[in-house]
């Protein structure tokens, strides 16, 4: 193990936050908040920590999530950004590197524009960029076209959490990355008792946060005022393994040419979730944070 595991609870507007922090053996070289995705918990991020000797990784389960699920109030992009702020402020960090995943890219730019002065730069991991949703669509098929069974699992329910492990075992996008990292990250995201097991997140929190995301002003907003070296990263297949990905290659370019400034790194060989759940994927994060700052950032 490169890192000591512990989690907090950081009181924010309507409860407390559950925050996993990961502190690295030795010197500290540097302070990462990590963000995860639109279903996910802060136990998505293992792999990562663990391409980050030397580096605290600090990661909230986001307002609705996880453990975070009882927190009342609002959600939406402005909300995960101030809570963000609120983390950093209860570990006296006045500064990281913000990493965020699928919706946690979205997050992580809306955090960058909200409280610049405590990010120093931005890694967007298969997220953070308009994705293409037909105009037009209501917000249920905005949701069901971005997430598709991802949004119908939040329904469904479980006697065991080893019926829950099998309804994964399934899923094409782990079928060469099954883990026991893995296995804890699922079964953590459980809330319930047996026989009536169900996934932390509900299916109004995704849908509030889906809608905001995708027809809110926030994240046009500081993706026009964005002045942080940023990368992005995507991956090569999307949420079922399949083909086109979530940013499909024909769109990069002109995503790219939309927003200069930013540097893209393609990441081969992963899809949306092992991107950051699998070995292979957490090593080109890691890579990235690593590298220290791009060579141009955009301008303001």
């Amino acid at each position: 193990m490169t890192h000591a595991y512990r989690t907090i609870d950081v009181p924010v507007r309507g409860g407390d936050l559950r925050v996993g922090v990961w502190e690295p053996e030795g010197e500290r070289t540097l302070d990462v908040l990590a963000v995860h995705g639109v279903t996910s918990s802060h136990l998505a991020w293992p792999f990562v920590v663990e391409a980050l000797p030397g580096v605290r990784v600090i990661a909230p389960d986001l307002r609705g999530r996880g453990a975070s699920a009882q927190v009342e109030g609002r959600a939406g992009m402005d909300a995960h950004a101030d809570d963000l702020a609120a983390v950093l402020d209860a570990l006296d960090v006045p500064q990281a590197l913000v990493v965020g995943h699928s919706m946690g890219a979205f997050v992580s730019l809306v955090f960058a524009d909200r409280h610049a002065e405590r990010v120093s730069r931005l890694v967007l991991v298969d997220g953070g960029l308009p994705l293409d949703v037909p105009d037009g669509m209501s917000p249920d098929e905005v949701i069901q076209h971005v997430l598709g069974p991802t949004a119908e699992r939040l329904a469904m329910r479980f006697g065991t959490v080893g019926d829950y492990l099998d309804f994964w075992r399934a899923h094409p996008a782990f079928a060469d990355d099954w883990t026991p990292e893995l296995e804890r990250y699922l079964a953590y995201d459980l809330v319930g008792e047996e026989p009536e097991l169900c996934p932390a997140t509900s299916y109004e929190t995704v849908a509030e946060d889906s809608i905001d995301q995708n027809t809110g002003t926030s994240l046009a907003d500081a993706l026009a005022r964005l002045r942080h070296p940023t990368v992005f990263l995507t991956a090569e297949r999307g949420l079922l393994d399949q083909v086109p990905a979530l940013y499909a290659a024909e769109r990069i370019p002109t995503l790219l040419e939309q927003h200069p400034g930013l540097r893209h790194v393609a990441v081969p060989g992963v899809n949306h979730y092992t991107i950051v759940l699998s070995e292979r994927g957490a090593d080109a994060v890691a890579r990235v944070v690593r590298e220290g700052p791009v060579a141009s950032s955009p301008s303001a």
